[in-house]
């Protein structure tokens, strides 16, 4: 399908959503323009929020809806583009038309579940989206809105009172919407242009004559680029619109994930056939940046810290790429080349990732210095087959341990064909010292790294022989 690419930014120049129930249309912004910037100084919606401007406060929290449901997103790392079609509520929306307390709401203030007040209306819209959504793991929902007066005890104790309040009737309108409410007529051009493709065929038609020009898909990430560094990202492509690449398939006993699947859609996905891997997922930062990240900006990011990537790599993934229409695939170890540098053609962009639906063996553990909505210092992911006594297979990945996800191949090797024993294991782990040299940041030092790496593969000995190792079951 030829597309001709002026025509197609022409059609979707212009931004169109529903804004607190209200049909909004808006055109002549920056493409990088973020929602919290625009609720703030276009409409003087100011109960959003900006505290740390990269999504980790959730002081800006928005509701966003769509065929696909409710979330809670930041507001400081979405861009207008990204709502084109939706429904978007602030927390000026989570009040009733006529000023009526949303359950939650109520709740805050009968448990005194604010203080300054400054992340107050972040909490509030989690919790109101939560509550929408039925979901009562009220820590891991929140674990995103950042709070430094109430010590959270009175925020999870107002969350868990309103649990059996019905929702409210106004919050249940954005799902009916449709774009047509939204923008009957044609609409308008404005400058400066955003690609908004419809399909992957699109992209790559595009991606191919503009190999320079940036992909956004959650922005977790590429959002900072703006915020912080300041950076001009033009030409730009939005993939929220590229349907084909945001589908999950089991077939043939291997999960197949486009890329444009977000984390919280995969780790719904994988949670009961690889429940280490969902486990790993649900620390992947928040609910709010999980609801927008995806499984392949995580990958095509290439940073050495990235959570998915050790997982893949254990399970023997396969990464899909697409330059035009030429499709290729190579084990997904081999796309990182050196720091930041992947195996990825100009005009080549990440179009999905296979992975085996069963591996009982896979276990994933993340060392952190918080247990919720913090990166990575080491992440090793273990998948290890032992056929009566012998190992016989190993896939071992690490992240945080070198400039790239790498595996661990002799530490592989030192188990491979040796009896599944505690001696066994230690020797596998000191081999580990040859095949990483960690460095020394912020988040841990290089000895610290090492150590633990090596100490990881311990505990995964005396995790398959079903001794609590997790810091939320094990006790002194």
């Amino acid at each position: 399908m030829a597309v001709n690419a002026e025509t197609a930014v022409g059609l979707r120049m212009s931004i169109a959503f529903l804004l607190n129930g209200t049909p909004v249309l808006v055109e002549g912004q920056p493409p990088t323009r973020t929602l919290l910037d625009w609720l703030r100084d276009s409409r003087g919606l100011c109960g959003t929020k900006e505290g740390c401007n990269e999504g980790d406060c959730g002081a800006c929290t928005v509701m966003v809806t769509d065929e696909g449901g409710s979330r809670a997103l930041n507001a400081c790392i979405l861009f207008l583009p990204q709502l084109d079609g939706k429904a978007v509520r602030t927390v000026e929306g989570i009040s009733g038309p006529d000023g009526q307390m949303h359950p939650v709401q109520k709740a805050m203030v009968t448990h005194h579940g604010s203080q300054c007040g400054f992340c107050t209306p972040g909490f509030v819209v989690s919790m109101a989206v939560a509550h929408l959504n039925g979901a009562t793991d009220h820590d891991d929902q929140l674990a995103g809105n950042l709070c430094r007066c109430t010590g959270y005890a009175p925020i999870i104790r107002a969350a868990e009172a309103a649990e059996t309040e019905p929702v409210p009737d106004w919050m249940k309108t954005d799902s009916a919407f449709s774009l047509a409410q939204v923008s009957p007529g044609v609409r308008g051009q404005a400058a400066p242009a955003a690609f908004i493709p419809r399909d992957s065929d699109e992209l790559a038609q595009w991606f191919l004559a503009n190999p320079g020009a940036t992909l956004i898909a959650g922005a977790t990430d590429v959002g900072l680029w703006v915020t912080k560094q300041l950076r001009d990202l033009q030409p730009v492509a939005f993939l929220n619109g590229v349907k084909d690449l945001q589908g999950i398939e089991a077939q043939g006993g291997q999960f197949h994930v486009g890329a444009c699947v977000t984390i919280a859609a995969l780790r719904a996905a994988v949670a009961k056939r690889l429940p280490s891997f969902g486990e790993l997922l649900r620390r992947y930062a928040s609910e709010q940046v999980r609801n927008a990240a995806t499984i392949g900006g995580n990958i095509a990011n290439g940073s050495p810290i990235g959570d998915g990537p050790p997982a893949l790599i254990a399970l023997g993934a396969t990464l899909h790429l697409r330059r035009g229409d030429e499709m290729r695939s190579l084990p997904l170890e081999d796309f990182f080349l050196d720091y930041r540098k992947q195996d990825r053609r100009p005009g080549e962009f990440v179009a999905g990732v296979s992975f085996p639906d069963a591996a009982p063996a896979l276990r994933c553990y993340k060392i952190s210095k918080r247990f919720d909505q913090d990166i990575s210092a080491v992440c090793g992911c273990f998948n290890v087959t032992v056929d009566g006594d012998v190992v016989t297979r190993a896939r071992i990945a690490f992240g945080g341990m070198a400039g790239v996800p790498k595996r661990a191949t002799l530490a592989e090797a030192a188990l491979v064909g040796g009896p599944w024993t505690l001696a066994t294991v230690k020797a596998a782990a000191q081999a580990m010292a040859a095949d990483f040299t960690p460095l020394s940041d912020m988040r841990a030092s290089a000895d610290y790294r090492l150590a633990a790496a090596q100490n990881l593969m311990i505990r995964y000995f005396h995790d398959l022989a079903g001794v609590p190792v997790s810091v939320l079951e094990a006790s002194p």
